[in-house]
C-alpha cells in the first residue's frame, strides 16, 4: 500500500527521475509553456513554483537554491529579472496545467504546462489600420 507517500515514480531511479524534472523545470523557463504528459505537469508544477518564490525573495542564497534546480545562469538570471517581478502580489498558483488530449502512439494523457500570468508585450508606435479601427467600433 502506498499511504501517504508523495511524487511520482515515472518507472524511473531516483537520480534519472530527479535530472528529468529539472530539466522539464528549466525547459518551462525558457519557453514559458511546454507539453508533456499530465503526470509530469502536474509533478513539475511544485518544483516550478518553488523556483518562482526563490526569484520573488531575491538573496544571494535564493539563487544558488534555483541553481540546483535551473542547472543554468542564464535562466536563474531570467528567473530572477523577468518572471519573478510579475508575480510580485501573488501568493503562489504560478503556474497552471491545461489538459491536450491524449497522445497518438501511446494514448497518454497530454498537459500543456504555462505560467499564469503571460509577460507584458511592449507597446509599439505603429497605429492602428483603418479596417481595425472599424471593426472595433461594429463590435460595440
Amino acid at each position: 500500500m502506498r499511504h501517504k507517500v508523495s511524487g511520482r515514480k515515472f518507472g524511473r531511479e531516483k537520480g534519472h527521475r530527479d535530472l528529468m524534472l529539472k530539466n522539464l523545470v528549466a525547459s518551462l523557463v525558457k519557453h514559458g509553456r511546454i507539453n508533456t504528459t499530465q503526470a509530469r505537469a502536474k509533478e513539475i508544477r511544485s518544483l516550478a513554483e518553488r523556483v518562482i518564490s526563490y526569484g520573488k525573495k531575491g538573496t544571494v542564497h535564493h539563487r544558488r537554491l534555483s541553481f540546483k534546480v535551473l542547472k543554468n545562469r542564464d535562466l536563474v538570471k531570467k528567473v530572477f529579472e523577468e518572471i519573478a517581478p510579475r508575480f510580485e502580489n501573488t501568493e503562489g498558483g504560478y503556474t497552471r496545467v491545461l489538459k491536450n488530449g491524449y497522445r497518438r502512439g501511446d494514448s497518454a494523457p497530454m498537459a500543456i504546462i504555462e505560467f499564469t500570468q503571460a509577460p507584458e508585450l511592449k507597446k509599439s508606435g505603429k497605429k492602428l489600420s483603418a479596417k481595425v479601427k472599424k471593426a472595433k467600433t461594429d463590435k460595440e
